[in-house]
């Protein structure tokens, strides 16, 4: 693979020159189109140390205008990036549509340097490479043009670069005992390097090899590709709309879903549920602090029917809870920095350190709930939905997260008597709307969307608690007894 980028390319100055002007224009151009376009560029930039990678990321800032230019450089994680899962921080990375942003040792840097150094084996690499073209899979989908480049120097070139930059006083500083080192094992990097790009070259974020040894060549040919890959994206229709795999229409046999089963008769007497609530307060105020001090998050993800009593049960679960240790995000319509981002982006940003609880009032699932039933998202955007929700979940249990999903399920008269019930209060009012009975007009085709995504996204790690809320008493007790059950699973 690499053959051909080890043959010491050359360009004439005075042609680098005289191409480079026009070069700058038509990228600058391209700038101003694309800040009108529903999609974002995300270059990234990897390759052997010495190649180019810093000068042709400082090139571009030169050439192009800054302020719709977003460059993030990667290094070995801080410790608030360890406390959360391992993609955390590109996703807080990522461009806006419209932008083009550069990740520099982007997320096959560790990858590549833990395997060489024996760090990880090969099959944790190999399984590391797959969840990595899930990601940019769901990237290209939301239609993100990627554009991964890989600046190559082979082994005597290499070699002469490194002891040169040594060599020089001015750039001394820039050569480390790391790049040194990397010479005696630069046959292995080369291999691990070759089998990682040959893993993670797909149809739809394939890599571009760049001969590294001469800057005019190196620089101009990354510059063309970049023109060139964004000029086609731009005249190419960037919706591409998937035909879907299932007749989602045709799987309604009758008008029974697993909702009609959940039983609504269950309920709690006021000196029963008082006495229960406050020795699952007491309990979570002392699992909470030993999953603190273990570092141990929690994640708790709460849906539900329109009043179905999702305020007052995280009102119940934060009353025992140290208010240091714990965030409430309610989720509503996406604001124009959201919407200018995948879907999940908003998601992931909110993570929290170590040890701390993080509680979503509606969340993530909206995709394949709400967006789907009024049609906000496109057929083939809520069926992948629930494959990269599946995806972004595994993350969260594996980078050892507890995650609790409830949906909190009522019937419609219950529904409609809290409804009336709020417009009597004052302090209530405003949490009613005539969108809310709008929604109701609908309950059936939110029935179905709710069975499709408990059954398509419950799963061992991250399985579904359907919560019976028509009566709030037991609701808030049985939600509280299962995050106390849940972390002291985790805690052992």
């Amino acid at each position: 693979m690499f053959e051909a980028a080890e043959l010491s390319r050359t360009l004439d100055k005075k042609l680098y020159k005289t191409e480079l002007e026009g070069l700058r224009a038509e990228l600058l151009s391209l700038q101003q189109e694309l800040l009108h376009c529903d999609f974002s560029v995300l270059l990234l930039i990897s390759g052997v140390d010495g190649a180019g990678k810093g000068e042709m990321v400082n090139l571009l800032h030169e050439w192009m205008d800054p302020r719709h230019l977003e460059t993030s450089a990667f290094d070995q994680p801080t410790d608030e990036e360890k406390e959360r899962p391992h993609f955390w921080r590109y996703w807080r990375a990522l461009p806006a549509k419209g932008k083009i942003g550069i990740h520099f040792s982007s997320w096959y840097s560790d990858a590549i340097s833990d395997l060489v150094a024996e760090r990880i084996s090969v099959a944790e690499h190999e399984a590391y490479l797959n969840r990595v073209n899930i990601l940019e899979k769901m990237l290209v989908d939301d239609g993100t043009l990627i554009i991964k480049v890989w600046l190559h120097l082979g082994k005597a070139q290499y070699k002469e670069r490194i002891k040169g930059l040594a060599a020089n006083p001015q750039t001394a500083w820039r050569v480390t005992q790391k790049n040194l080192d990397n010479i005696k094992v630069y046959d292995r990097f080369r291999d691990v390097a070759e089998a990682t790009l040959q893993m993670t070259s797909t149809g739809q974020a394939p890599w571009m090899i760049v001969e590294g040894l001469d800057p005019a060549y190196r620089s101009l040919t990354v510059g063309r590709l970049l023109r060139d890959m964004i000029r086609r994206r731009i005249d190419t229709d960037p919706k591409f709309l998937i035909s879907p795999s299932v007749d989602w229409s045709q799987q309604r046999h009758d008008h029974t879903t697993l909702l009609d089963f959940v039983d609504l008769s269950k309920n709690l007497k006021k000196k029963e549920y008082q006495q229960q609530l406050a020795e699952y307060q007491a309990k979570l105020n002392e699992l909470a602090r030993r999953a603190h001090k273990k570092k141990i998050s929690t994640v708790m993800a709460l849906e539900g029917w329109d009043a179905a009593g999702k305020g007052g049960m995280i009102r119940r679960m934060i009353a025992p809870l140290d208010a240091r240790h714990y965030r409430v995000i309610p989720i509503a319509a996406p604001t124009d920095e959201e919407n200018a981002r995948h879907y999940l982006w908003r998601f992931w940003r909110h993570l929290q350190r170590a040890g701390h609880m993080t509680i979503f009032d509606r969340t993530w699932y909206g995709r394949v709930l709400v967006e789907r039933v009024e049609g906000y998202a496109r057929e083939d955007e809520w069926i992948r939905a629930y494959q990269e929700i599946n995806e972004f979940e595994e993350e969260l249990t594996e980078h050892g997260i507890l995650l609790l999903k409830y949906w909190i399920h009522i019937d419609q008269d219950e529904q409609l008597a809290r409804f009336k019930a709020r417009e009597q209060i004052s302090y209530k009012q405003h949490k009613i709307t005539e969108e809310d009975y709008r929604n109701r007009e609908r309950w059936d085709d939110y029935a179905w969307a709710v069975s499709d995504m408990i059954e398509r996204t419950s799963t061992q790690r991250a399985p579904w608690f359907i919560i019976e809320g028509n009566d709030k008493r037991y609701a808030r007790v049985q939600a509280l007894k299962l995050l106390c059950e849940r972390l002291e699973q985790m805690l052992g």
